[in-house]
């Protein structure tokens, strides 16, 4: 195994002032195998909050870590601030981490292993498998995700269980040689598509655990997201291959 080894990992974040430096905390703590070193990339998608102010100070008072901090001058989506992350990111794997608490960085090293192993090149972690901790919400919205899943994988011929999950964990050179247009919330059908295209690649899915947010916690996600999803589910794996 090559030795240095970096972990890029993007944060969008969008109006996340409230807990912007609890998960930047999370990921500070996480100690990484074999010695991985972190490099956090913040992208913040115009807030309107404190969330700069938040980061700034954060930044400030951790000069220690690997941060860089973007800012994009409008409002363009949560794909759009994964764009830039990925088109940012130096680490040798890249993975994705939603500045909100729903997901636990202590579970980084569960993604890194099959890759460590030279098992695989991309992983999924999947909220409905294994047994990590889930918080008990939204009926409707678990099957909405398992619907989406199951459309992605009638296409991708993949056997995914949580196509939505935010944790993805990518060799940085798959995920930056993967041309993306998605600019809000149908980055996850999208990038599924196209990644599974790619000739030979090696798919895991591990189970983590999900601390899932309720709306009035700032979840942002609704029903229409979901419709949006289909038609990307419908565009990628169909009309625009």
């Amino acid at each position: 195994m090559p030795e240095n080894l970096l972990l890029s990992i993007v944060i969008p974040a969008y109006n996340e002032g409230k807990t912007i430096h609890l998960i930047l905390d999370k990921v500070k703590e996480t100690i990484l195998t074999h010695n991985i070193s972190k490099e956090i990339i913040i992208v913040n998608d115009y807030s309107t909050d404190n969330t700069e102010e938040a980061i700034m100070d954060y930044m400030k008072k951790n000069a220690e870590l690997n941060i860089a901090y973007y800012k994009h001058e409008v409002n363009k989506g949560k794909g759009a601030a994964l764009h830039t992350g990925i088109e940012k990111a130096k680490g040798n794997y890249l993975i994705i981490q939603d500045a909100d608490l729903e997901y636990d960085p202590d579970e980084y090293n569960i993604l890194l292993a099959p890759v460590l192993k030279g098992d695989a090149d991309v992983v999924y972690g999947s909220r409905f498998i294994g047994g990590k901790p889930h918080r008990v919400l939204f009926f409707w919205h678990t099957i909405g995700n398992k619907v989406l899943t199951f459309l992605s994988n009638m296409f991708t011929n993949l056997n995914l269980t949580d196509m939505e999950t935010c944790y993805k964990l990518f060799k940085t050179e798959i995920i930056q040689g993967i041309k993306l247009k998605e600019k809000r919330f149908g980055f996850e059908p999208e990038v599924t598509a196209k990644m599974s295209r790619i000739p030979n690649i090696r798919v895991y899915e591990v189970g983590i655990s999900y601390y899932g947010r309720t709306f009035a916690d700032g979840k942002k996600i609704g029903w229409k997201d979901g419709f949006r999803a289909i038609y990307c589910i419908l565009k990628y794996n169909i009309f625009s291959r």
